[in-house]
């Protein structure tokens, strides 16, 4: 099983999109992972967490640079987190 660690290490191949398919997020709406400023993301975050593309969301977004929204349980600050930690 891929770790978020791993996501930023992966080969640069094309992203295989297919994980959306069957994400819960197509389930609850844009609205619950792009909260208004200052909202809670905890919600989210659950959902994610219970989601088997999570890892897949995650290194969509972050090879995308996805700057808004919960992706792959993680915030836009925990992301920019991440991307710092593995430099």
């Amino acid at each position: 099983m891929r770790t978020d660690a791993d996501v930023l290490t992966a080969p640069g191949l094309a992203p295989d999109l297919s994980w959306r398919e069957d994400a819960l997020c197509a389930q609850a709406g844009p609205e619950f992972f792009f909260p208004a400023p200052g909202s809670s993301t905890r919600e989210a975050k659950q959902l994610c967490g219970a989601c088997e593309g999570r890892v897949a969301c995650l290194e969509y977004a972050l090879r995308h640079d996805e700057r808004f929204g919960v992706w792959g349980g993680l915030s836009e600050k925990e992301r920019v987190r991440l991307k710092r930690q593995s430099r």
